[in-house]
């Protein structure tokens, strides 16, 4: 199963780098894209989610790296309004 990382820059100009176990990162989010912190979170804890689910039905086990990654960007998250924006910098691979 292809891994990946993408990078967000938060409403405080701190950059994060996250993980994902799938590509499917890019069904949700944009290199270049902004989103509110509000939707990020939703764009990003539901591709984690399918990320998590891909890995159950190839291992048998849900992947602990995508709830981490969830718990990751929720609690940065909380540090900023709801409607503060989070950009994209980068997702490796790219498609």
């Amino acid at each position: 199963m292809p891994e990946m990382t993408f990078e967000v820059r938060w409403p405080d100009g701190t950059v994060e780098n996250c993980y994902s176990p799938s590509l499917v990162m890019h069904d949700h989010l944009t290199v270049g894209g902004s989103y509110t912190v509000a939707e990020f979170i939703d764009r990003s804890t539901t591709a984690l989610s399918e990320a998590s689910d891909r890995v159950r039905a190839k291992y048998g086990f849900a992947c602990t790296s995508a709830a981490a990654t969830t718990h990751q960007i929720t609690s940065s998250a909380a540090r900023y309004p709801a409607d503060a924006h989070v950009d994209i910098v980068s997702m490796h691979p790219p498609l």
